[in-house]
């Protein structure tokens, strides 16, 4: 009976450390979005306040962005994309959902690799499958993820007054960086 209690008392300490052990996070990761156009005042913000997680047994992410987080040089130009674009009070936030194809943590060294990432971005009630192309590092306990992609407003309802819209690019160039750690 001794030796049973022993094996459970051990799988209780190990599975757990095994399993959760896998589990990379941050919540000050850095996305950055850019949508200016020559000849205009500049449209873009930086969030600093990203969550994201990463199951580094299987390679499945999970970003959430509160959209209150994003600062633009200018206050009015912030007011206007919480209130009329981004309209944060009824979609606080932004989700994305994905895997890495093809990783393994035990083959990352502090070279950044380029690996696939696939999954859903969720934005302003809108889901959309995005596929993005990024460089994964690890150096000791921290896994870095850097890359960038293209999003239309189009595609997740927001509307650009035609009034503004030659002020505002088409696509919207997303940027990220997360620092992972264990």
């Amino acid at each position: 009976m001794k030796k049973i209690e022993t094996y459970i008392i051990l799988l209780l300490v190990i599975i757990p450390a095994v399993v959760f052990g896998q589990k990379y996070n941050t919540r000050a990761g850095i996305l950055k979005f850019e949508a200016s156009v020559p000849s205009f005042e500049e449209v873009a913000a930086e969030n600093k306040t990203a969550s994201a997680a990463l199951d580094a047994a299987t390679g499945e992410i999970a970003v959430l962005a509160p959209m209150k987080g994003f600062r633009f040089k200018v206050a009015l130009m912030e007011e206007h994309f919480n209130e009329s674009y981004a309209e944060t009070g009824k979609y606080p936030k932004a989700t994305f959902k994905g895997k890495i194809e093809g990783f393994d943590a035990a083959k990352l060294t502090a070279t950044p690799q380029s690996l696939t990432i696939t999954g859903d971005l969720t934005l302003h009630g809108k889901t959309k499958k995005i596929t993005d192309t990024a460089k994964i590092s690890k150096s000791g306990n921290t896994i870095v993820m850097t890359g960038d992609f293209e999003v239309k407003p189009g595609d997740f309802d927001i509307e650009i007054p035609s009034v503004i819209s030659k002020k505002i690019a088409d696509k919207v160039s997303i940027s990220y960086n997360l620092s992972l750690n264990k």
